[in-house]
């Protein structure tokens, strides 16, 4: 009889060992995939984002040769400098205590707008996002960068998101 339990024992112990085995045979399988399957879709993450950053870098003064060109003729060789003292140009306007004028308003609800984001497009053109802590909007500003390197700034186009407006 006890010949008979061990017997039964042992064959029970390698029905369950085969399960655990065939289990986690299987959920290796399974996790392989799941990693092969991430790994693909952060690969086209990867690629898209790069594309992306192509994309935006075209329509940048970086990316610009023909706006570069420009300021070199001029004699600017640095526009990497150049770049921050137009923005911190358009950026300092937040300082007017009516608001930034570029963005084309006065003050809305007591409170004044103020440019958040500039983007330099090329040798002439700036885009900016601005708000009030309410209302959001879009400015087109032209640039000038004189012989003697003061910057002019003129709007030429501002909106307001009219969904933000209360």
């Amino acid at each position: 009889m006890k010949k008979n339990l061990f017997l039964y024992l042992f064959v029970f112990a390698l029905i369950i060992s085969l399960f655990t085995y065939m289990y986690f045979r299987g959920e290796q399988k399974y996790v392989h995939g799941r990693i092969a399957t991430i790994q693909k879709q952060l690969k086209a993450s990867r690629d898209s984002l790069r594309a992306a950053k192509e994309d935006a870098a075209y329509f940048a003064l970086k990316g610009n040769d023909n706006a570069l060109e420009y300021f070199i003729e001029k004699g600017i060789t640095n526009t990497d400098s150049l770049t921050v003292k137009i923005e911190e140009g358009v950026l300092l306007q937040n300082e007017n205590p009516q608001g930034n004028a570029l963005t084309g308003y006065e003050p809305m609800n007591g409170q004044k707008f103020m440019i958040n984001k500039v983007h330099i497009l090329n040798h002439r053109w700036i885009i900016a996002d601005y708000s009030n802590g309410s209302a959001w909007g879009d400015v087109l500003i032209r640039y000038f960068v004189e012989d003697d390197g003061k910057i002019t700034y003129e709007t030429i186009q501002s909106m307001i998101y009219s969904n933000t407006v209360k």
